[in-house]
């Protein structure tokens, strides 16, 4: 009676493995929920990389809250890619040491260094992103300050890039300079949204320095094929054109069977994003989709048989009512029925890694 994610146990790991063998230095990153998998799975995860001798060597989160969940299970480093403000409340004293501080503005560090002389710290460079980070200017200043605090133990440069925006080369070679003019001792760059290519060719033309990259969505979601999502039919129930169901007494259109599956908005069901896709062919779904909903019909996660099934009225907290048609084949009680989720945005009921 659950929505269950699956996993094929030996090729997620061998996928995992490869990922970290491919990429030296790679900082697996565990935020929000897990990528469906929890924060908690995913640290122990990561720490199966390190045990295997993998060169990992620090786990990256989201945000301070997120600490205590991940490192009892993680016993290396851990990066907050959420940039430290002064009113932040003090890391566990138990996990300073292992803390590492993304700063992002110049104040705050200097603020930092007052609160934590010897604090662990990478210094954020704005990007083309404009979310957060330094300017070149910015970045000149902190070396400055941090040379007068050497009790301070600064990790690098951190960027954080945007998505498909062509190639990143130009922009993080810019970056990669006014680095080096900073004079901050700076010869590590944690990157994010790089390609292999792209690691590949900077690795090349700077020598000198470490590439660190943070991997969350292709390391742990990276085979969709080790991956499968399922709810349970819970109840199915005949209907007649114009009788009456659910909570708002919507009318059957039609003749076929109303379905009661496991799984609604508590788990993210129904619960959409806005996409970053921004062709004719996305805009005119979306359109479509609109239509749709004003006259009670929102196609549904679920597919039975290769076909996705509409709702039959918006998911309930727990679980969720289907429409089908008469003629198509109709799942028993007790039946799995597959699901399409957005991973980052969903909870399961139960995990089970099978091998």
């Amino acid at each position: 009676m659950s929505l269950t994610l699956t996993v094929d146990g030996p090729r997620w790991r061998a996928h995992l493995e490869d990922v970290a063998r491919t990429h030296p230095g790679l900082v697996p990153v565990a935020k929000g929920n897990g990528y469906g998998f929890t924060l908690g799975r995913l640290a122990r995860k990561t720490q199966w990389l390190a045990d295997r001798e993998h060169d990992v060597t620090t786990l990256a989160v989201g945000t301070y809250d997120e600490l205590p969940e991940v490192a009892s299970r993680w016993r290396g480093d851990v990066l907050v890619l959420t940039p430290w403000r002064p009113f932040v409340e003090p890391v566990d004293p138990a996990l300073a040491r292992r803390v590492v501080h993304t700063v992002s503005r110049y104040d705050d560090l200097r603020a930092l260094l007052a609160a934590e002389p010897e604090a662990r710290l990478v210094l954020e460079h704005a990007t083309s992103m404009r979310r957060h980070g330094m300017t070149g200017r910015e970045l000149w200043d902190a070396g400055a300050l941090l040379r007068k605090h050497p009790g301070a133990r600064v990790e690098g440069v951190a960027l954080h890039l945007p998505l498909q925006q062509g190639s990143h080369l130009g922009e993080v070679n810019r970056i990669l300079t006014s680095t080096v003019a900073a004079d901050a001792g700076l010869t590590t760059a944690w990157v994010s949204h790089l390609t292999d290519a792209e690691l590949k060719s900077l690795s090349a033309s700077w020598p000198d320095f470490t590439f660190r990259p943070r991997i969350g969505t292709s390391l742990w979601l990276g085979d969709r094929g080790a991956l499968k999502v399922t709810a349970t039919v819970l109840d199915v129930h005949p209907v007649e054109r114009g009788d009456v169901f659910g909570y708002r007494g919507r009318t059957a259109p039609k003749s076929g069977h109303v379905l009661v599956v496991s799984g609604g908005t508590a788990h993210g069901i129904g619960l959409e994003a806005p996409t970053g896709d921004q062709s004719v062919k996305a805009r005119a779904a979306t359109l479509a989709r609109g239509g749709l909903d004003a006259i009670g019909f929102v196609r549904s996660p679920y597919s039975i048989e290769g076909k996705q099934r509409l709702f039959a009225e918006p998911p309930h907290m727990q679980a969720s009512m289907l429409f089908v048609p008469q003629g198509a084949r109709v799942p028993e009680v007790g039946d799995q029925v597959d699901v399409r989720v957005r991973y980052t945005a969903t909870t399961f009921d139960r995990i089970v890694v099978e091998g």
